[in-house]
């Protein structure tokens, strides 16, 4: 993509509305721009990323054995009020009603609907076990949205609902979503620990959230760190039991303030591998068992033909909150570090005398030949000075970028930056060429 055809509004000064790092650098970047209190239109440079996070989380859904769909914003009051959370579940709720007076509201989560879907379609314990998930927009009527998309009102989630006929093969679905995070966030190119929560509105009695660390994060949280070190198997055998591999990430301590124990946490984590530090939530799953399927008379017939009220878990990843926390962890002073996996391009082509002909054909043959090797690249080819187009990439945070000069290409090489590190190197045009079409 030429940067002169992009739409891509810098903001040259920090905003003053914005109270922490990735909400300002979204705003500066020309990622997002607020619509209202806790809403955000999402721009050509945060849909790109947007749609990566998302895509990496399907693709990690799916290996794992789960099913995708997609259910509505708007849900009819009457599910929830045979669960029995209607009247329960707040002021978060945002509550509608339609032309004809029925009562609706625009979903928060979605175990109602989607157990209605189980009530209706699954009828035999030979149907079992399905884990059905979909990526939906969501909304909860915070009371103070603030820090961006990080606590906004609307936001993009993926939540997954599993059926099972029993505790035990509940237990055996709650494990294959419990790895499936640990790898979706390890490609995501963050470290998200599990840690034992508190199961919320949501119910049930079995909970964890997934924890990225970053200096400003929401909360405290408290862990071994072992944990910090540890890494999921890439081959992963979704259909063995994965009760070993849970257990392998929960039997060293890990908790959030709301559940730390300092005394247990002295006592079985030695001192020089304690971690204090500051926590953002990006997934948090649970296990309900027929908190749902018993109001909801959802039920199959078992092994004994006996109906039998089906056991459930629901799982949840911020898809859009992902992204306020991976710039949370990965930035400097001068702007975002994205992590190759969800960089919205794959390099910066910086064009230093953009209408010098030499530089101009230089610079698009590589762009051309990037291009054609399936490299998604942004090629600023604007008039703007050489410190203004530095400025703008490393705000932009792209993983590497080729600094191309009349100088330098005169003997026919440019420059290479790696964003992370700074550290910057001359090659020659078909070595950087190479190594990257590679």
């Amino acid at each position: 993509m030429r940067l002169s055809q992009y739409f891509l509004p810098i903001m040259r000064e920090n905003p003053k509305e914005a109270e922490i790092v990735s909400h300002r650098l979204m705003l500066r970047s020309g990622m997002i721009k607020q619509s209202g209190a806790g809403i955000y239109s999402w721009l050509p440079l945060g849909l790109k990323v947007l749609k990566k996070i998302e895509q990496v989380v399907r693709e990690e859904q799916d290996r794992a054995g789960a099913i995708e769909l997609l259910m509505p914003t708007l849900q009819s009051a009457d599910l929830w009020r045979e669960s029995g959370r209607y009247d329960d579940y707040g002021q978060e709720m945002l509550r509608i009603t339609d032309r004809h007076g029925r009562d609706m509201l625009y979903g928060p989560t979605n175990e109602e609907m989607v157990t209605e879907i189980a009530r209706d379609f699954i009828k035999s314990y030979k149907d079992l076990p399905k884990t059905l998930y979909h990526i939906q927009w969501k909304f909860r009527d915070e009371i103070r949205p603030r820090f961006g998309i990080m606590r906004g009102r609307e936001f993009l989630m993926k939540d997954a609902y599993s059926f099972d006929l029993d505790e035990a093969e509940g237990r055996k679905s709650y494990n294959r979503m419990f790895v499936a995070y640990l790898r979706t966030f390890e490609r995501l190119g963050v470290k998200a620990i599990p840690m034992a929560a508190d199961t919320g509105p949501i119910g049930g009695d079995q909970s964890h959230e997934f924890i990225i660390l970053a200096d400003t994060g929401e909360s405290e949280v408290f862990c071994h760190k072992d944990l910090l070190e540890q890494s999921v198997p890439d081959n992963v055998d979704y259909s063995a039991d994965l009760e070993a591999e849970r257990e392998r990430w929960t039997t060293k301590y890990a908790a959030t303030e709301e559940m730390h124990d300092a005394a247990r946490f002295e006592k079985e984590v030695p001192e020089e591998r304690r971690v204090s530090a500051r926590g953002i939530e990006v997934g948090h799953i649970f296990s309900f068992g027929t908190k749902y399927s018993e109001p909801m008379n959802c039920t199959v017939q078992g092994k004994d033909n006996k109906m039998v009220s089906l056991y459930g878990g629901s799982y949840g990843i911020g898809v859009s909150r992902l992204i306020g926390a991976i710039i949370e962890s990965s930035h400097d002073e001068d702007g975002i570090i994205w992590p190759a996996a969800v960089t919205p391009f794959d390099i910066g082509l910086l064009n230093l005398k953009a209408g010098d002909e030499q530089t101009d054909a230089a610079c698009l043959d590589m762009y051309q030949k990037l291009a054609a090797a399936g490299l998604d690249v942004l090629y600023d080819d604007t008039g703007e000075r050489a410190g203004g187009k530095f400025k703008r990439m490393d705000l932009i945070g792209l993983p590497w970028q080729i600094i191309a000069g009349p100088r330098s290409l005169k003997e026919g090489k440019v420059e290479l930056k790696n964003r992370a590190t700074g550290a910057r190197d001359e090659l020659s045009i078909e070595d950087v060429l190479q190594r990257f079409i590679k």
